[in-house]
């Protein structure tokens, strides 16, 4: 029940803000943030399939989340997560049908774009402004998605530190009291399923970026902590 929320071209001081959650099972193993040996890649990494969740590269970034359809996932199939790492190694994603459904946001330093294969292959590009995503489909604004829009909105106009952006991604606020309900606040805290890591994308104007990733352990607390440093520079354009 993975939830992210993006700040698009929506302030003059940024190019592109993101922020989300990796919502996943905690047997499943993963690697925290780090430059892959490639160079090129910044992200965590799937140790299960391989790929990435969300990532950055010069001048790109990738973040896929599952679309919940029935009869999906499907083991069977190829993971979605080479998607995001194409991407950041600089190959456009082509439609893939023997995939579980999946949406992609694909950033560069000229347009963000969401992509989809359910009911077929879709791309759309995205105007300036804050968009979310969330498992269900694109236009679909779920109680999570909106609560995220709306805190990054926030935090543009008070113009503060990243340290606003990880407390709307711990927001443990669910839309009911009904048990159903468990899973539609932004933070999940389960011992089998839950938020696995948060992770804050900034990119000034001048191309200057910053990525964090929170880790979290199977209670909730916090338990890592990585930092890095890239560049969308204009010659990555």
């Amino acid at each position: 029940m993975c939830v992210a929320a993006i700040a698009w071209r929506a302030d003059p001081r940024w190019l592109l803000v993101a922020i989300g959650n990796r919502d996943e099972f905690q047997a499943r193993p993963a690697a925290p943030l780090a430059r892959w040996a490639d160079g090129r890649v910044i992200a965590g990494r799937d140790l299960e399939a391989g790929g990435t969740w969300l990532g950055v590269s010069e001048g790109r970034l990738g973040l896929v989340t599952n679309l919940r359809t029935p009869g999906y996932p499907k083991s069977e199939l190829a993971s979605r997560g080479a998607l995001v790492t194409d991407w950041l190694r600089g190959q456009a994603p082509a439609p893939q049908p023997a995939m579980n459904p999946f949406n992609l946001w694909l950033a560069d330093r000229q347009s963000l774009r969401v992509v989809t294969n359910q009911p077929q292959w879709e791309e759309l590009e995205l105007g300036r402004g804050i968009h979310g995503l969330s498992n269900g489909a694109h236009r679909d604004r779920w109680f999570k998605t909106a609560r995220l829009e709306t805190a990054l909105g926030d935090w543009l106009e008070r113009g503060e530190g990243a340290g606003p952006l990880f407390a709307a991604l711990r927001d443990e606020t669910p839309e009911t009291t009904d048990p159903e309900d468990a899973y539609s606040s932004v933070f999940i805290r389960n011992p089998a399923y839950g938020t696995r890591c948060s992770t804050v994308v900034l990119v000034d104007a001048e191309g200057r970026g910053l990525i964090t990733e929170r880790s979290f352990d199977p209670a909730g607390a916090q338990s890592g902590e990585v930092t890095l440093e890239f560049s969308w520079s204009a010659q990555a354009e």
